[in-house]
């Protein structure tokens, strides 16, 4: 290996590196695995209730109910709630795929709307411009982590009688007014995901809700719609999307960590938006009134494909969430044709640069002075 790729392998900036937080928890996590090999209860149990309890406690709710994804989180909360064939949900369209996929599959249609064009989230004039007579609920998206406006959102939807669900699968442990992401909603919906900033080591997720009505419905549906009496009684439609052992042993693990690091990601962001030349790099702002946990760092800039290819080319990987909204996405394009142009326009200019909550600053410092030359490098050209 000569000087040259000795140099360009040190200089290599990761998007996502996940070896650190592994390692914090690995010693915990084999350990407790070893109990459960050990009693071989893998499908619900102590460690399940537990975590459950842990997590409900951690977003201000009263109850949690661990399924297997987040997906799944979405689309049963949404049948839980009554959601079905002839309601529209609100969905805001530069979301991951999932969001509206929830929305088809508990038989509803999803009313794509517009966003806030420099947070990316959804607001309650938007809410409010959006709905129609069939629209029954509200899906709240903190996108990249942050939170929007929540109080005036209750209230706009209180008012048109629509339900609120929080999408929360990228903001664990994000705040609006000091009350954490899935309190504010009928429901909270949270993905696991291993790069989520509460991650397991496989797809897993959770509904927080303060009703316990609809615990209830979610925890029987999780299972195959059996009710608590018996386990050959089936009282509901239901589904297999129980969240095994093993993940909640995860995440359990890996909770009482969750607040430090997202305090590391609010300061690597904060590295980011110093070093950052605003006037070719913007980053996605913050809603006031929010704290955000920043599961993805994203910026727009202009010639995205060209910045990408050239800071690939010097080490550093980058992400893009999202490049095709989910209006313009196959299964979804019958449900709207409107034109969203806040969202068509980030769609061609957001990019997300690496973050995990380790990240050495120096790292913040490689990305932001690289970007800051190629994004420069084409203005007025």
């Amino acid at each position: 290996m000569d000087q040259t790729t000795v140099e360009t392998v040190r200089s290599q900036v990761p998007f996502l590196d996940l070896s650190v937080t592994t390692d914090e928890v690995r010693h915990e996590v084999v350990t407790r695995w070893g109990e459960l090999l050990d009693s071989n209860g893998f499908i619900g149990g102590d460690a399940v209730t537990c975590f459950e309890s842990e997590w409900a406690a951690y977003c201000g709710t009263s109850h949690a109910v661990g399924v297997a994804n987040g997906t799944d989180a979405l689309h049963l909360t949404l049948r839980a709630l009554g959601i079905g064939p002839g309601d529209e949900v609100l969905v805001p369209a530069n979301t991951f795929v999932a969001t509206a996929e929830a929305v088809v599959l508990a038989g509803a249609s999803p009313r794509f709307v517009d966003v806030d064009p420099e947070t990316l989230l959804i607001t309650p004039e938007i809410i409010e411009e959006g709905a129609t007579a069939n629209t029954r609920a509200v899906v709240v998206v903190h996108l990249y982590g942050q939170m929007p406006n929540m109080d005036d959102i209750l209230a706009t939807a209180g008012r048109l009688e629509l339900a609120v669900v929080e999408d929360a699968a990228q903001a664990h442990g994000a705040t609006w007014g000091g009350r954490r992401a899935g309190s504010f909603g009928d429901a909270g919906c949270f993905s696991f995901y291993p790069g989520k900033n509460l991650g397991a080591f496989g797809d897993a997720g959770a509904v927080v809700t303060a009703d316990q009505i609809l615990a209830e419905t979610l925890r029987s549906m999780r299972d195959h719609g059996r009710s608590r009496s018996g386990h050959h009684d089936h009282t509901c439609l239901g589904s297999n999307s129980r969240l095994d052992a093993l993940q909640a042993v995860v995440l359990s693990a890996k909770l009482p960590r969750l607040d430090s690091w997202n305090r590391a990601r609010r300061a690597l962001v904060g590295s980011y938006r110093e070093l950052l030349d605003q006037d070719v790099v913007t980053m996605v702002q913050q809603c006031p009134g929010g704290t955000g946990v920043h599961h993805l760092a994203v910026a727009q800039v202009a010639e995205r494909e060209r910045v990408r290819e050239e800071l690939a080319a010097v080490g550093v990987a980058t992400g893009i969430h999202y490049p095709t909204p989910c209006h313009f996405a196959a299964p979804f394009r019958h449900f709207s044709q409107d034109r969203l142009p806040a969202v068509e326009l980030a769609a061609q200019q957001v990019l997300s640069l690496p973050m995990y909550p380790h990240m050495p600053i120096e790292k913040v410092e490689q990305v932001a002075t690289a970007i800051n030359r190629i994004a420069s490098s084409g203005v007025g050209g």
